[in-house]
């Protein structure tokens, strides 16, 4: 079973992606990206990280930024849930390499078949 990260600082929306998520992927959650990269750096590589942009610490576009520069976590795919509509923060997040942007609230059915063709390249 494929590993995903999920990086979210509300419990709310990281219970509501592992219950969507869990049927068909191992789901690991975090609180912010500080976290996330301490999991990152203990030995685990997921399969794919979700992530949002505005949290406490370390932020998402911090986390992108660590993850891609490190050689060994680069190719891990990023996907950003944020609930921030604006098209500069899409246009950041892709250029330093997240594979796609959604906006919140989404549709879970709608970010599992995104995060399918992803894994499926």
């Amino acid at each position: 079973m494929k590993k995903v990260l999920v990086v979210d600082d509300k419990p709310s929306i990281s219970r509501l992606i592992v219950q969507f998520l869990s049927q068909t992927f191992e789901v690991v959650t975090k609180e912010d990206g500080l976290e996330a990269m301490a999991w990152l750096q203990a030995g685990n590589i997921p399969d794919m990280i979700l992530t949002d942009l505005e949290m406490p610490n370390m932020n998402g576009i911090e986390l992108i930024t660590k993850v891609k520069e490190s050689g060994y976590f680069s190719d891990i795919p990023i996907v950003v849930l944020s609930s921030k509509d604006s098209s500069n923060d899409r246009i950041t997040c892709l250029k330093l390499g997240a594979e796609d942007y959604l906006m919140k609230p989404f549709n879970p059915e709608e970010l599992l078949i995104r995060m399918e063709r992803i894994l499926n390249k």
